[in-house]
């Protein structure tokens, strides 16, 4: 993945101590991974590592925005993006899977491709509604979703009520009434 080269930290020849590295995030990165429901964002990853002997412990901060769709109304609406956490990396022959709180190297490596977590934190940081803030949706489609009125909801009660009193649900109602009184003059259901 090419966009993996913008998000990796050379750290085989660094000596020991604390490094501070800082990544920018756009489209790329989301189209990288092929992003479902982010179209777009623009996010800085500030990352501060202190590097050890055979441990990397890594303090990621991510802010900015990211564009979704508005669970509302269906634009396109910028979400905040505010996440910070620690991620271990350790630096071992053994094989061990990635378990959200640790990353295994082996000691060939001489690079930390952080893409895939900086996506993840992203995705994991999104609220789970998506809108808005109150006004900013698009007026026609919160017209069509807007609650009706007790007077609104009344005229259209009795609209329905008049319509079923002829026609198909006559006759269902009819077939209901039968088979009540059926069951009601059936002595097996006493």
């Amino acid at each position: 993945m090419e966009v993996a080269n913008r998000y990796s930290i050379a750290f085989k020849g660094l000596k020991n101590g604390t490094y501070d590295f800082a990544f920018d995030i756009d489209r790329a990165l989301f189209e990288a991974f092929e992003s479902p429901e982010i179209k777009d964002g623009a996010c800085r990853a500030e990352v501060r590592m202190e590097r050890g002997e055979s441990l990397l412990t890594l303090d990621v901060a991510i802010g900015g925005h990211v564009v979704v769709a508005c669970d509302r109304c269906l634009e396109d609406c910028e979400v905040p993006i505010d996440y910070s956490g620690r991620l271990a990396v350790r630096i071992s022959d053994e094989e061990h899977e990635y378990d959200g709180e640790t990353l295994w190297l082996h000691p060939c490596d001489a690079e930390l491709d952080l893409a895939q977590y900086l996506y993840e934190s992203i995705v994991l940081s999104l609220p789970y509604q998506r809108v808005h803030p109150e006004g900013g949706c698009d007026p026609a489609m919160t017209e069509r979703f807007r609650v009706v009125s007790e007077r609104e909801f009344s005229e259209l009660e009795a609209r329905i009520a008049e319509e079923r009193k002829g026609g198909e649900w006559a006759k269902l109602a009819a077939l209901r009434d039968a088979m009540a009184a059926e069951s009601d003059a059936d002595p097996a259901n006493e």
